[in-house]
């Protein structure tokens, strides 16, 4: 056999040795998805149950708008009865479920309500789907009691569920944790953080920078989002850095909040969760700008 042949034969394979390698590994990763997504999680209901004091439903709505995010078009939407698919390609494709009265919300308790809200999962005991719950659940019982009263004060709507699909790269993304889809698995179920009072202090702040890192990175620093479409908006850098919020001023933050436009007068992408961002008070936003000016100062994409 001529050289050139022997060296085909070789390449050919090494490809098959890779290719079957690689088939090994989508399938130990699918199926570890697959069953971690299958478990059910046997948690007590927290004692939890709704409120009628004015004061606790104005909580709950302000949350369900800010913190929360659940009330963006990209979540649940305005009045929670769901949201605008987001379609990932052949990554998955994600909608938030109607959760009014007329919804899943009728399907739930207060107490798997509020453990949802705690743990990530569904009623069944199994994980949620793409919900950053391990973003939010740091607030204090008295707020989860807050937003679950203010969510049974809905409008019942009939609207259908949108699509939530995950396709094998999703499952392979999530498993190497570059995107988080099984969201059970990433939270310390036994050793939950709580948050301290509202106090416009980074102590606070860092709590409500954790809805960022879903986007921004674990640094804070931006960077595409892997796995991501090529159409999806990539996301800028949020700590101190050249490449970031150096240079910036309280008042720049607070313009950037109310108006979605940046220190250098170009517009936020639509992609941000803007309707969020103009309810948070005044407390919220000290916090979050007290712990956005203190964190490590990192250059633009080191997610």
């Amino acid at each position: 056999m001529k050289l050139w042949k022997k060296i085909l034969v070789a390449v050919g394979g090494l490809l098959g040795v890779a290719a079957l390698g690689g088939g090994g590994l989508v399938w130990m990763r699918v199926s570890a998805y697959d069953s971690s997504m299958s478990q059910v999680y046997a948690f007590a209901l927290p004692k939890i149950e709704r409120s009628t004091d004015p004061l606790v439903l104005a909580r709950g709505k302000h949350l369900v708008e800010s913190l929360g995010g659940c009330a963006a078009n990209d979540c649940h939407g305005a009045d929670l009865s769901g949201g605008k698919t987001i379609s990932m390609g052949p990554v998955a494709t994600i909608t938030a479920p109607n959760i009014t009265l007329g919804g899943l919300g009728a399907a739930y308790s207060d107490g798997e309500l509020a453990r949802l809200i705690q743990h990530g999962v569904k009623k069944d005991g199994r994980s949620l789907t793409f919900m950053p719950v391990h973003e939010i659940n740091w607030l204090p019982d008295n707020d989860v009691q807050a937003i679950v009263s203010h969510i049974r004060t809905l409008s019942d709507s009939a609207k259908a569920n949108g699509p939530m699909t995950v396709g094998l790269i999703g499952k392979m993304l999530d498993q190497s944790d570059a995107l988080i889809l099984d969201v059970a698995r990433r939270i310390d179920h036994n050793h939950r953080e709580v948050a301290p009072p509202p106090e416009p202090t980074k102590k606070y702040g860092r709590f409500i920078g954790k809805g960022c890192t879903g986007c921004h990175g674990a640094t804070l620093s931006g960077g595409p989002i892997p796995g991501a479409p090529a159409d999806m908006p990539i996301p800028s850098n949020i700590t101190p850095d050249a490449t970031g919020l150096a240079g910036w001023t309280f008042a720049d933050f607070e313009k950037l909040l109310d108006q979605g436009v940046r220190k250098n007068g170009k517009k936020l992408d639509p992609f941000m969760p803007l309707e969020s961002l103009v309810t948070m008070n005044e407390i919220e936003r000290k916090a979050l700008w007290d712990y956005l000016t203190s964190v490590p100062a990192k250059e633009f994409g080191n997610r």
